[in-house]
């Protein structure tokens, strides 16, 4: 049910709006205000999805009243209503986060369509929240040790500027958490997070994977294929295992981030792109220079800002926390009742060598979940989560 909130001072044409959409459709809960200043009074005490208010109103006008809004509860979506003389107006307040404006008298067919766009529009807004608070549960960073609250304060720095990132660490530590973390916490986070796996895609189709081709420019190259950089236009592109690319596409993603433009293969045009770049590896990138496979340029130029992510043998203390969260999401997903580990098993699992770090340490965990008791005992450990 849709709650709309109706302020305008002209009795005969507020108890029209009502009129008219209460007719539309019977859901709608509308509630109306004479003033300005009622309406504020009554958006501070309630939520409401939408307000048609109108513009000129005595003790406080609707421009007032929509900035005052946007303040407390920006998400409420505002149509105002415009006399002949205040349309100037009217187009100047959705500069100023209004959704749309009606002109008095109201056209039935605009005011409807109006509504039911701003309406449809707040239903997406909320769905999309939802789905990224879904999103962003899969990428929670778990742990509140020293090593771990170093890499949460420099994302809290880093993520709201366009530097460039360089993440780097073993195996399973979380590389790719710590890249999606970025992008959540940048004003790019509406846009999209493309993800490549340098090191899953071979060699000869790489270039063609990040920058797309033209029709004919390889043998299979049957249409026009845009790339992940174009995908990920202005939002973020992480390339993880960085450290497998070819040189030549080394040499093509330089480009790329020294003149923010692109040409697919097989093309001489160049494409725009505004895209920033977090990279990942686990392999030691000045080794890797100085034996010819990396390039030094490219290294400096994705490496602005450097983040070691530290192996689980350096993070001991968040394994009891890890376990907890890891029992809680693997319970849910397999439906099964939540389990409780004793404190000599987690003694015990803090005690192991991690050497597949945190995605192993969650594959111990849903074993030990499967095949263990109630509560997940040192003999459960001993017996299947051996090493």
């Amino acid at each position: 049910m849709s709650k709309i909130l109706v302020i305008e001072d002209e009795s005969a044409i507020r108890r029209v709006l009502v009129k008219i959409l209460s007719e539309e459709n019977d859901t709608y809960q509308l509630e109306e205000a004479e003033d300005g200043l009622k309406g504020l009074e009554a958006i501070k005490k309630s939520d409401y999805d939408l307000v048609l208010c109108d513009i000129k109103m005595p003790k406080m006008d609707g421009v007032e009243v929509l900035e005052a809004v946007r303040k407390i509860k920006p998400e409420i979506l505002f149509i105002m209503i415009s006399g002949h003389g205040d349309l100037e107006t009217a187009v100047g307040t959705m500069r100023a986060g209004a959704f749309d404006y009606i002109s008095k008298p109201p056209d039935l067919n605009r005011l409807l369509t109006t509504v039911r766009n701003a309406l449809d529009r707040k239903e997406l807004v909320v769905a999309n929240k939802v789905l990224k608070k879904k999103i962003s549960k899969n990428y929670e960073m778990i742990g509140d040790s020293k090593e771990i609250n170093v890499i949460k304060d420099m994302i809290e720095k880093v993520a709201p500027t366009d530097a460039r990132v360089l993440i780097t660490g073993s195996n399973g530590t979380g590389k790719e958490l710590v890249a999606h973390w970025i992008h959540e916490k940048s004003p790019r986070s509406a846009s999209p997070f493309i993800e490549v796996n340098c090191a899953a895609i071979p060699s000869e189709l790489i270039e063609s994977e990040l920058f797309g081709h033209v029709k004919g420019a390889f043998t299979s190259a049957v249409k026009d294929r845009a790339g992940k950089f174009e995908a990920a236009n202005k939002g973020t592109i992480f390339l993880d295992e960085i450290g497998d690319m070819s040189l030549s596409a080394q040499a093509k993603v330089l480009r790329a981030l020294q003149e923010s433009k692109i040409s697919r293969v097989g093309s001489d045009k160049d494409v725009k792109v505004d895209v920033r770049v977090v990279a990942a590896t686990n392999k030691d990138l000045k080794k890797e220079i100085s034996e010819g496979r990396f390039r030094e340029d490219l290294y400096h130029r994705l490496a602005v800002i450097l983040i070691q992510v530290p192996a689980l043998n350096d993070r001991r203390g968040d394994i009891p926390i890890l376990i907890d969260h890891f029992t809680k999401k693997i319970t849910g997903e397999q439906g099964v009742a939540n389990k409780v580990f004793s404190e000599k098993a987690i003694k015990l699992l803090k005690g192991y060598d991690w050497t597949g770090n945190i995605r192993e340490l969650r594959n111990v965990v849903e074993r030990l979940i499967i095949l263990g008791g109630n509560e997940v005992t040192e003999e459960d450990v001993k017996l299947f989560a051996s090493k």
